[in-house]
């Protein structure tokens, strides 16, 4: 049997797998970076809770397993796309792609996308350019990363 991914609407229930998920799969940036203290590494459990009333997070599943997730913030025709994780164990599936492209689904009205990655982060801002993504900024919050900015506009 075909494993089946299916990408839907996360709710309150789904917050402590995602999060364990988010933990795991921020891991290996951490990693890249030498720096443990990034913001998806030390969210709290009541932090992502409160995300939930004004974020779109999406979460995908093979086989019921929860192994995806992404939120999403639009305002003024801007959506701004965050906690892209993905497991490890399920990575360069395409399962990213999907969840990207179902964020730009639920918000038709958006005309700009944008999201921010680790300037090392090569496989990452290589999925966003494939997307239609491109860079427009950098900056340097306080630690290890300079953060690429992309966008994406229709």
């Amino acid at each position: 049997m075909k494993d089946m991914l299916v990408i839907d609407k996360a709710d309150l229930a789904d917050a402590e797998a995602i999060l364990a998920l988010q933990k795991i799969a921020y891991r290996d940036e951490a990693r890249i970076y030498g720096d443990f203290q990034i913001p998806p590494l030390l969210e709290t459990l009541e932090e992502l809770k409160e995300s939930f009333a004004n974020h779109l997070i999406l979460k995908a599943s093979v086989n019921g397993k929860l192994v995806g997730s992404v939120r999403a913030l639009c305002a003024d025709h801007a959506c701004h796309v965050s906690r892209l994780a993905v497991h490890p164990d399920f990575q360069n599936q395409g399962i990213a792609t999907r969840l990207l492209l179902e964020v730009e689904r639920y918000f038709p009205s958006c005309r700009r996308f944008e999201l921010f990655t680790g300037e090392k982060s090569v496989k990452n801002i290589r999925l966003y350019e494939k997307l239609g993504y491109r860079k427009f900024k950098t900056d340097k919050p306080p630690g290890n990363v300079l953060l690429v900015h992309l966008a994406k506009t229709r």
